[in-house]
């Protein structure tokens, strides 16, 4: 498609008829997009639904919302029948006629100036590839007291209000939920096909956005944490128990080997796999002696020994599983 927006808002969704219209509203209610100062006009800017293959009412959700959309900017709808949030976000990118692409969850709740903030921010910084949001919980119900320990990995961003330039050897890297891409970045580093295609039912492996981050910070570009863009990510109670939890991390931690090995080159990674085998098992072992008469009744303890047992195990798995012949 030509690319001739500013900005596109991208949503994938599985079954989010119950989520979607919340955002959909917000979107609707976006300020500041007229008058940005980096602009010569009004921000010219696309919503596009990706249903990953929906087997509830999402598609009739968004018909009826089109039927009524007073909005100048235009809200799209396209199918995506491979699951998996990698497959999603493609067709995203190849649908998009926005030169930045910010992709917002169903269960994302944006700000009224989040486009305008991520459209101004992508102008201020020409080498940012990508960039994330500030992102807030809304909780169902509060979260335990040692939470905050594994808070992040739900995609949970409060790393204060300035930006932050994720360093490459830091080895940290946003989520996905509020971040934008520039899809120049996109279409000059990431590959046509990816490792990791993320979690499916029956299937909880995961960490494809930091596999898509990874070959964009490779090739380049920078990432950013951009705190004016800000978001609240709403937590059911289910997400917090131990049935979801412990198979979560699970599917992160054996999903590591492909992040971890993104920016080694081939000739160094049989080293680079050993000390990390090395640092899992020192973490391991010091968990152990640290919370070993709490690993059953403490969640938080039990979600991070999953996470470096998995970690410890992912090469072997992803090996086993087929992984390295897609």
């Amino acid at each position: 498609m030509t690319e001739n927006l500013d900005f596109t808002v991208a949503i994938p969704t599985y079954n989010g008829e119950s989520r979607l219209p919340e955002l959909l509203e917000r979107l609707q209610n976006q300020l500041h997009t007229e008058n940005l100062s980096c602009l010569q006009h009004a921000l010219r800017w696309e919503i596009i639904v990706v249903d990953n293959n929906s087997t509830d009412n999402t598609a009739k959700v968004v018909q009826s919302y089109q039927q009524n959309w007073q909005c100048p900017y235009p809200l799209r709808y396209c199918f995506e029948a491979r699951q998996g949030a990698a497959y999603a976000r493609k067709r995203a990118v190849a649908e998009a006629k926005g030169r930045f692409i910010g992709f917002l969850d169903d269960d994302n709740y944006p700000l009224s100036n989040w486009v305008a903030a991520a459209y101004a921010f992508g102008e201020k910084y020409p080498k940012a590839g990508a960039y994330g949001s500030q992102i807030h919980p809304d909780w169902e119900v509060e979260p335990p007291e040692n939470f905050a320990r594994i808070a992040p990995f739900l995609a949970i961003t409060e790393r204060g209000n300035l930006p932050l330039l994720y360093e490459a050897a830091r080895k940290l890297l946003p989520p996905s939920a509020g971040l934008v891409i520039r899809k120049q970045a996109w279409l000059e580093s990431v590959p046509d096909k990816f490792i990791l295609t993320g979690r499916v039912q029956g299937n909880m492996l995961t960490s494809e956005d930091l596999e898509m981050l990874s070959y964009i910070q490779k090739s380049g570009w920078e990432i950013w944490y951009n705190p004016e863009m800000e978001i609240f990510h709403r937590i059911p109670k289910f997400r917090l128990q131990k049935d979801y939890l412990i198979p979560f991390f699970r599917g992160i931690g054996l999903s590591r080997y492909v992040t971890r090995m993104v920016n080694i080159k081939q000739v160094y990674r049989p080293v680079a796999l050993l000390s990390y085998m090395i640092n899992d098992l020192r973490k391991i072992t010091l968990h152990l002696l640290k919370y070993r008469t709490k690993l059953k009744h403490d969640l938080v303890v039990a979600c991070e020994m999953e996470l470096f047992l998995s970690s410890f195990i992912s090469p072997f798995y992803l090996w086993k599983n087929g992984y390295f012949k897609k």
